[in-house]
């Protein structure tokens, strides 16, 4: 056996990020000979926790963890979730959803859409929306679980993700790690000891006099990043100037409106603002630039744009766009909002906790604490926030809008490099072609660059070798199986009671 192995790990901060971190590692690590692992949080220091939406990959991060969805369903009154709708974003009184999961069905080795962009040409008016299950099953308020046992069905290819309570699901992960030995520390650190020699975190002193030493830590501490800012000096890359917002605030609000399995992102003056319906309650908050609103008149707009009363005070958030410069120094990796922040347009802030633990896991280290692995954590980490990045950016750069300064600022702004060159691909024609490891695959950047109103000017020549005639027949079956799929699933509702998973009405109201 190696005798250089980690025997103690740290996390220091619990919420979302240190309990997904403290669960992840018990289920991976928890029986490596001696090892320890103990996570030190306040409870007189609040969490963020208004993250509420997800993206597919959780399914994944649960399923790992071996947790029951229904089980999960119930503890964190969640629904599920087909896709994100945009509301005003090309142009007001426009909208068009970003579902999971795919467009119609590919042929001839060449994707989907060419043959729907050469129907168009052809007269075809048909919306790319069609030929999706999860845009026809989320519109109408419906769900099923994929059936890839049924290969020839729309459902086979389905993609959900989840819309819960954030603060729950830390509760319901705490019991969890718990449960596999994993070790809470209640305190306020107060300092942090450094090794003379290494430069690497020897322990920290919380308000108690308690020392808590390691040999890794996480800092899993939010936007001050106690130990990879304020401690290893990380520096941060800030990208305002392609994401100006930096400022939100949060209300939850009673039942009401529609219920549909879709999270809604509708545009405003000065930003956007989101709607997650969950089980018992609405979650809603808009993401504005203080440079062009103030917080009273966000606080007014929020208030003033909710399906029910506000059930608490509207909290306010202060952000940057961007990421640490180094993820992972010396023994200090960085998990969640202490790593960097993106604001939650595309659901993409728990992902990056859960794709930071797989990297750290990959790459999990000795006390030797290898550069070159190191290094190569710290470039993949930055990748996905770039790629993120450009994705969010394209959500503001393709717009129609000019009727305030924000949207006028956002449409004329440089896109990053990446994004011009994806922008150009696709408007020549049709070209799609996201990077293996991009977290946004294909059918995101189609659904989000034809929502925003850009047309190809021309299609892949292999769409050609179907005739103009079974060009139409084929999409036009396509598009009528999806339909009345779409109209054979459930209600969500009634699904979450045929599953055991609604909440008692008692619950619904708390």
């Amino acid at each position: 056996m190696r005798e250089d192995l980690i025997r103690r790990i740290v996390i220091v901060g619990g919420g979302t990020a240190g309990w997904m971190a403290a669960a992840a590692l018990s289920r991976l690590i928890g029986r490596m000979p001696g090892l320890e692992l103990e996570l030190v949080e306040s409870d007189a220091i609040g969490t963020v926790g208004v993250g509420e939406a997800t993206i597919p990959h959780i399914t994944l991060f649960n399923t790992m963890l071996g947790i029951d969805e229904a089980a999960f369903v119930r503890e964190t009154n969640a629904t599920y979730k087909l896709g994100i709708e945009f509301v005003d974003w090309h142009r007001i009184g426009h909208r068009y959803i970003h579902p999971f999961g795919v467009y119609g069905l590919d042929m001839l080795g060449v994707e989907f859409h060419h043959f729907w962009l050469k129907a168009r040409t052809l007269g075809d008016p048909t919306p790319l929306d069609a030929y999706s299950i999860g845009i026809a099953g989320g519109l109408r308020g419906r769900f099923a679980h994929p059936r890839p046992d049924q290969p020839n069905s729309p459902l086979a290819k389905l993609g959900y993700a989840f819309q819960f309570d954030a603060g729950l699901y830390a509760a319901f992960l705490r019991r969890l790690a718990e449960g596999m030995g994993a070790c809470r520390t209640e305190g306020r650190i107060v300092d942090v000891r450094r090794d003379g020699g290494s430069g690497h975190v020897a322990a920290v002193l919380l308000e108690s006099g308690k020392e808590v030493a390691g040999d890794l830590f996480l800092d899993c501490t939010g936007f001050r990043g106690l130990l990879i800012e304020q401690t290893m000096g990380a520096g941060f890359r800030d990208w305002t100037h392609w994401l100006p917002c930096d400022r939100a605030v949060a209300v939850p609000c009673a039942l009401g409106g529609d219920h549909l399995p879709l999270t809604r992102a509708t545009a405003r003056a000065a930003g956007w603002q989101w709607r997650i319906p969950l089980q018992h309650r609405i979650g809603n908050g808009y993401v504005y630039a203080g440079d062009y609103l103030s917080d009273d008149e966000a606080v007014a707009t929020l208030l003033a744009n909710l399906d029910g009363p506000a059930l608490a005070d509207p909290r306010p958030l202060r952000f940057r766009a961007g990421h640490r410069d180094r993820a992972w120094i010396g023994n200090v990796v960085v998990l969640g909002l202490a790593g960097g922040f993106l604001e939650p347009l595309e659901s993409t802030s728990i992902h990056l906790i859960q794709s930071g633990i797989g990297r750290l896991m990959a790459l999990f280290p000795s006390r030797g604490f290898d550069a070159l692995e190191i290094e190569r954590f710290n470039r993949e980490t930055a990748q996905e926030y770039e790629d993120i990045r450009d994705f969010l950016i394209l959500h503001y750069k393709a717009t129609e809008r000019d009727d305030s300064a924000f949207w006028r600022r956002c449409r004329d702004l440089e896109p990053p490099e990446g994004l011009a060159e994806k922008l150009a691909l696709f408007r020549g024609n049709g070209r799609i072609h996201p990077a293996q490891r991009e977290l946004f695959q294909q059918a995101s950047w189609l659904a989000v660059m034809n929502g925003q109103g850009i047309t190809p000017a021309g299609y892949h020549p292999v769409a050609d070798l179907l005739s103009d005639a079974e060009t139409r027949e084929r999409l036009k079956h396509i598009a009528q199986v999806i339909d009345e799929t779409a109209n054979a699933m459930p209600l969500q509702d009634d699904y979450l009671r045929q599953i055991g998973c609604a909440l008692p009405a008692a619950r619904q109201a708390s």
